[in-house]
């Protein structure tokens, strides 16, 4: 039988999030045993303390949400965060290189915090913000993606216009096409939808709503 906390990443990127907010995080998470949590940098070493005595990991976004720093500090933030205790790094990718062709900028970018992820004996996701993207975009980045090194590709910020879809996660499962798994974020709000997604291939799912939608019947 699934077990749907398992394919949870209990999120709290907001601007405003307090440590007392992501205390109350990490302890949801322990209560409901979520595959992870999902906070920003600054927060990592803190989830990491809360969490040390648990199978809960702690994944940290960089490069959030738009992608656009330079390829050094989103390594360097890489390597700061699982410095700092994190499991799993969710990368947003070069969004306006792809938009632009530019797929050399876009791998090189990928790269350069896998091989930083990597030396953490971490795991990469990469978020492709997939409502900016053409079909054949998001088939593209995902290739680009898996070349880089990446385990999972992501559908979504939740900054964007858009969040997942299951259109989406069709079409990126079938582009990676067992090469790497797939992150469904963004809108996940109720657990109708968070099965829908699974259903069409996520194979992780990221929200901020992982409470309701485990009490949910």
């Amino acid at each position: 039988m699934m077990e749907l906390n398992k394919y949870i990443d209990h999120t709290l990127l907001r601007p405003d999030a307090t440590p007392e907010m992501i205390r109350s995080l990490c302890r949801e998470a322990r209560e409901y045993d979520f595959r992870a949590v999902c906070v920003n940098s600054y927060y990592v070493s803190l989830a990491s303390k809360e969490l040390s005595d648990s199978d809960v990991h702690v994944a940290s976004v960089v490069g959030f949400p738009l992608g656009a720093m330079d390829t050094s500090a989103k390594a360097y933030e890489a390597d700061i965060a699982c410095e700092n205790g994190a499991d799993e790094i969710d990368m947003v990718m070069n969004i306006g290189a792809m938009k632009a062709g530019d797929f050399e900028t876009v791998l090189d970018d990928i790269s350069a915090v896998a091989s930083i992820v990597y030396e953490h004996d971490a795991i990469l996701k990469v978020i492709l913000e997939t409502c900016l993207l053409t079909d054949s975009e998001i088939v593209k980045a995902c290739d680009i993606a898996v070349e880089a090194g990446a385990d999972f590709v992501k559908t979504s910020t939740g900054f964007s216009s858009a969040g997942a879809s299951c259109a989406h996660i069709e079409l990126m499962k079938k582009a990676v096409d067992g090469r790497a798994l797939v992150k469904a974020s963004g809108g996940i709000r109720d657990r109708r939808t968070a099965l829908e997604m699974i259903s069409a291939g996520a194979d992780r799912i990221g929200c901020s709503a992982s409470v309701k939608i485990m009490e949910e019947k």
